[in-house]
């Protein structure tokens, strides 16, 4: 496995916002969950039963040596739906059905990127937990250049959703969707770029006035363990998909996005007038 001139280091989020370093491959450091139970990880490929120090590292060690997550080897492209209503998920289908014609994600690896086909969407956002900050690997960025990407910065995996957005414009798109975890850049994407559809991520532990930041600009948010975002997006949303970790709908774009889904879906689904957020008993815990 081939070395990165610059300091290889991955900080991520996983798993009820636990701080996870990762060097050369290898888990260095996890940090203390803030929930002790997720319905979410004990579906992982790699499940989490019980939330622990020793299961988070061996879930992330799963994911280093099954994808190459955080090193060279990283894979980027993957066609499965690892659940019904996840961001990857809608994004990917979003694609698909023609409703946008790029995504701006991160990536491990390359940080901010530009991706334009489903698969691309799926392979990065459906295995990838909260990136916080990345080494640049040149392989993986072209990896993801050669299937249809576009990296905004080669030289130092910058992490700037707002500037990703600005790059896709360059490049002649014009349907745009972008991930947003923290509530200033989604208010700054909405002031800059109105038409973007902006899908609110990573949202565990936000406070009232971040959330309320988050969903006045967003279009989607998932809920993941926040407690903020079930109360305020729930009151706000169009639709609500899924229960344990909601998927909110804030905007008639949103709407629009999950009702198209279920439409060309084969999946049984059902549609129901009620007040929002609808909750059910498996729910993190606790919601913060």
């Amino acid at each position: 496995m081939a070395k990165n001139p610059k300091a290889d280091e991955h900080i991520i989020e996983a798993i009820g916002r636990c701080r996870i370093v990762i060097r050369d491959g290898t888990v260095v450091e996890v940090g203390e969950s803030q929930i002790r139970d997720c319905p979410l990880a004990k579906r992982f490929a790699y499940p989490i039963p019980d939330i622990t120090k020793e299961s988070v590292k061996a879930n992330i060690e799963h994911r280093i040596k099954a994808f190459g997550m955080c090193t060279p080897d990283r894979e980027v492209l993957d066609n499965r739906e690892f659940v019904g209503f996840g961001a990857s998920e809608i994004l990917s289908f979003g694609l698909r059905a023609g409703l946008i014609d790029a995504v701006v994600l991160t990536c491990d690896g390359a940080g901010t990127i530009i991706v334009t086909t489903p698969a691309l969407v799926q392979g990065i956002g459906g295995r990838m937990s909260g990136l916080v900050s990345t080494s640049p690997y040149p392989s993986v960025m072209d990896r993801i250049e050669g299937s249809g990407g576009y990296v905004l910065d080669r030289e130092n995996a910058s992490i700037d959703q707002l500037a990703g957005v600005a790059l896709a414009v360059e490049k002649g798109f014009r349907n745009i969707a972008v991930t947003v975890a923290l509530p200033r850049d989604a208010q700054a994407i909405r002031r800059i770029h109105p038409s973007a559809v902006i899908f609110g991520v990573h949202v565990t532990g936000l406070s009232a006035e971040e959330a309320e930041m988050l969903v006045s600009a967003s279009d989607l948010v998932t809920s993941c363990a926040s407690k903020t975002i079930r109360e305020i997006a729930g009151k706000k949303a169009l639709v609500q998909a899924g229960i344990a970790i909601p998927i909110f709908a804030i905007t008639k774009p949103g709407k629009e996005f999950i009702i198209e889904k279920i439409r060309t879906s084969d999946e049984p689904v059902l549609v129901k007038p009620t007040k929002l957020p609808a909750l059910g008993d498996k729910q993190p815990d606790p919601l913060i």
